[in-house]
This record gives structure tokens, sequence and C-alpha cells, in this order.
């Protein structure tokens, strides 16, 4: 069912290393305000949120070094590439962010940014935990064992 809803979403911008280097425990989708020329050049496909992240502050979540570079036809009316932006949450979700990342090594990464089907801009945050270099060792075990067991069922057929 996932899946039939990520066919109508166009993705703009995904942080790969974000499932490497945290623990997900659960995923919030957000609005964000943004300007004209944002738009137009998220449409482009043009946005990095490898090193961004997400902070509540005075009651608003914000998104803080995300880069999205500036409009080629934007002129004098382009935008700031890494600016602040605001997030648009339910304040029932604020609060519960908030109460997330209070407690001890929770913090708020944004996975992906994409356009719904209504055209829409919206990013997908999740609550994580940063994880220890044994469980990075551990995922990437798994994942090479997985890998090494589709190779082998491939080959016996």
């Amino acid at each position: 069912m996932a899946k039939a809803r990520d066919d109508n979403r166009k993705i703009v911008s995904e942080n790969r290393k974000a499932r490497f280097n945290y623990a997900i425990e659960e995923n919030i989708e957000a609005g964000m305000v943004l300007t004209g020329t944002e738009v137009k050049s998220l449409r482009s496909g043009k946005a990095t949120i490898a090193e961004s992240y997400a902070q509540v502050k005075d009651g608003d979540v914000w998104l803080v070094n995300a880069n999205i570079p500036e409009y080629g036809g934007g002129n004098r009316f382009n935008h700031e590439p890494t600016r602040v932006r605001k997030l648009l949450l339910k304040q029932r979700e604020i609060e519960k962010l908030h109460k997330a990342t209070e407690r001890e090594g929770m913090t708020l990464i944004p996975l992906k940014v994409y356009f719904n089907e209504r055209g829409i801009a919206k990013i997908d945050l999740g609550v994580a935990r940063g994880k220890k270099l044994h469980d990075k060792r551990a995922d990437t075990k798994e994942r090479d064992w997985q890998r090494d067991k589709a190779r082998l069922m491939k080959q016996k057929g």
C-alpha cells in the first residue's frame, strides 16, 4: 500500500545516509513554507538535505541547513540558498516532536523532499536516534549477507 503512495510522488531530494547513520523510529510528513523561486528550483530537481536537520524552537519546527540553490531566472527576487525554513505541522504533532527531541539522543532528520500528487512540496521527517559504530557494522554485515544469499539463490536456480 505504501508503494502505491510513492508512485504519485516526485522525489526531489533524498537523504540516503540518514538510514545508515540513524535508527529511524517514526516518520512524519510536513509542509514547507517556501518562496516562489524556491519552488521553481525544487521543481527542477535541485536540493540537498544531506547535512540538514530540523529543530523545535518557540513552538514551531524549523528546517536548518537545507540547500535549495538559487533559481536561474530569479534575478533580484531570488532566495538565500541555505536559509532556515519553517515546517508546517499541527500543534499536537509539534508538541509530540518537542517531547521526542527532549529525550536524550533523539533528533529530527529530513529523509525526503518531494511533491505530492497535488503538486505541493512536502518533507518527510524522521524521529531518529544516532547509531553507534557497532550498530552500523551489524547493518553492513546484514546487508552483505542478504546480497550474498540472493546471489546464491539465483545461481542455484
